[in-house]
């Protein structure tokens, strides 16, 4: 059984790395699938585990579980009342604005035509910018690419992903809001397919003392250190992509007020 790394955990709650291509708990919507957080880390554990909240399944980073149902409610509650800071890096198609406010409300995939849309807010900052000589489409003579900071404040499915596909900025490798051709060009040239989206970090209040917890995922934006050894599945690959390309990052003088990245 390959065991899920374990970010941090005491009685009450336990943060763990989800790996990509991993589904938080079973689903009838991907039959096929046979990695789930639920039953992995429950077996991992031995113990009961309370997801709070979701990470798609291309998603890799800081995911969060309550290990008993009063700590599930606490954490629940905390999300839904928007107490909870999340951060996620995303590399997406072209070159991103150096910040941007996106109040869109979103209507859920399943609902009906007539459903109502609920509220949807997200922050983005642009931390590193790049540009290849290298033609994706046959229009331009080079491929652009950024890496942006997003930060939501609500927590609708797809938020950040349809965000950023309103800004005309989608996610690299984002099969359902993306580019079809530029996914497969950016895949033959990083040698993988898959979502680059990234839970970086998580503050919440601690379900028992309220006191603010944050994990970090541990993805570095340095690059690492001669003989570190590899992180997990998915982590490797974001070193790759952030240190095996140009990338300008950004800086008072080549984004004017975004600010060097954290």
């Amino acid at each position: 059984m390959t065991a899920l790394p374990i970010l941090w955990r005491d009685e009450h709650l336990v943060a763990i790395y989800k790996p990509p291509g991993w589904l938080v708990h079973r689903t009838g919507l991907d039959a096929g699938e046979t990695r789930f957080v639920v039953q992995t880390l429950r077996d991992q554990l031995g113990c009961h585990v309370y997801p709070v909240h979701r990470l798609d399944k291309g998603t890799c980073g800081v995911l969060a579980l309550a290990l008993h149902p009063q700590a599930a409610r606490r954490l629940s509650e905390a999300f839904e009342q928007q107490r909870v800071a999340k951060r996620y890096l995303a590399a997406v198609r072209g070159w991103a604005p150096a910040r941007a406010e996106v109040d869109h409300a979103l209507r859920p995939d399943d609902a009906p035509p007539d459903a109502p849309a609920q509220a949807a807010r997200t922050r983005f900052t642009c931390l590193a910018r790049l540009e290849l000589p290298l033609e994706s489409d046959p229009r331009f003579a080079s491929t652009r690419a950024s890496l942006v900071l997003a930060e939501p404040a609500t927590g609708r499915r797809h938020q950040i992903r349809r965000h950023l596909k309103h800004l005309a900025h989608p996610i690299l490798g984002d099969a359902t809001h993306g580019k079809g051709p530029l996914n497969r060009w950016w895949a033959g040239q990083l040698g993988l397919q898959r979502l680059w989206l990234h839970a970086w970090s998580l503050q919440l209040p601690h379900p028992c003392s309220g006191a603010p917890l944050q994990v970090h995922s541990g993805l570095a934006l340095a690059p690492a250190a001669a003989g570190a050894p590899p992180g997990p599945a998915g982590l490797e690959d974001w070193h790759a992509l952030l240190h095996a390309l140009p990338w300008q990052w950004a800086g008072p003088e080549s984004f004017p007020g975004a600010g060097a990245p954290p």
